[in-house]
C-alpha cells in the first residue's frame, strides 16, 4: 500500500482521473477518430466513391468519433470521480478477524 502524505488530500486525483474508463475511451475514440479522418482527407479515390455511393465514409467516421470523444471527454470534466476516501483505521483488521 502506498502511504499518503496528510498535507497532500488531493495526491492520486490525478491519476484517478487518468485511468476513468471515460478517459480512456475518450482517448480512443480521439485517436481512431483522427486516423479516420486523416486517412479520409487524404485516401478517397474514384473505387471508393463507387462504392459507397460519393460518401466519404472515412471522413464521416473520423468526424463523428472526435465528437463522441469529445462526449466522453466533457462528461469526465462535468461529473468528475469523487472516490471515498480511506479511513483512518483501514489498515488494522476488525477485531474478530485474523489476518
Amino acid at each position: 500500500m502506498s502511504a499518503r502524505h496528510p498535507d497532500t488530500p488531493t495526491s492520486g486525483r490525478k491519476a484517478d482521473v487518468l485511468f476513468d474508463i471515460r478517459t480512456v475511451i475518450g482517448g480512443l475514440f480521439a485517436v481512431y477518430g483522427v486516423v479516420c479522418l486523416v486517412w479520409g482527407l487524404v485516401s478517397f479515390t474514384d473505387a471508393d466513391r463507387a462504392k459507397t455511393g460519393g460518401v466519404n465514409l472515412n471522413l464521416w467516421t473520423g468526424i463523428g468519433m472526435l465528437l463522441l470523444a469529445a462526449v466522453f471527454v466533457g462528461w469526465t470534466l462535468l461529473r468528475p470521480l469523487h472516490p471515498a476516501e480511506p479511513a483512518a483505521d483501514a489498515d488494522q483488521a476488525p477485531a474478530g478477524e485474523d489476518a
